[in-house]
């Protein structure tokens, strides 16, 4: 029987090769033919960025919507169950640690008054005005010790302010 008649065409010119050449026909593939047959699918499939992405995937990076508002004011009445709860629980676990337990109502009473107070700017302008009229204050008593007729707290108190605000 004939060689060629045992062995397809196509069988035979691989295995016809050297290893040399085999080597060659390997690294042609893997370094210039498998990265071109990569850029061509990442363009027309552009699917790569999408790939293991989507609502439910583990590490979502696509940026979280944010109010740029204001926080919603919360029921004071929910707002004092909560803080009520969670010291409830803080008073057990000292309970069951053998420490001595807090008084629930004075501490919620405590954090509610805490949380009435303002912050930030409104905090520093309610401190700036009780200064400005501490000094409005004092000059009134000065006034008074020197014979003059006192100046009116409040109205005085709101010229210094606008004074003091409008030469910043």
């Amino acid at each position: 029987m004939q060689e060629s008649a045992l062995y397809p065409c196509s069988v035979v010119f691989p295995l016809a090769l050297s290893a040399l050449q085999k080597g060659g026909a390997l690294l042609l593939f893997t370094g210039v033919l498998a990265p071109l047959i990569g850029l061509l699918l990442r363009r027309v499939g552009g699917g790569w960025e999408t790939m293991g992405g989507g609502p439910f995937a583990i590490l979502d990076e696509r940026p979280r919507q944010r109010s740029g508002g204001v926080a919603p004011k919360v029921d004071p009445a929910i707002q004092a169950a909560e803080v009520r709860q969670m010291l409830e629980a803080k008073s057990e676990r000292q309970r069951q640690r053998g420490e001595k337990p807090i008084d629930v109502e004075t501490e919620t009473e405590r954090l509610l008054a805490a949380g009435e107070q303002p912050r930030g700017d409104a905090a520093m302008d309610a401190e700036l005005r009780a200064e400005v009229r501490q000094l409005v204050v004092a000059r009134n008593e000065r006034r008074m010790r020197e014979g003059l007729e006192p100046l009116d707290v409040e109205a005085e108190t709101e010229k210094q302010l606008a004074d003091l605000i409008g030469s910043g």
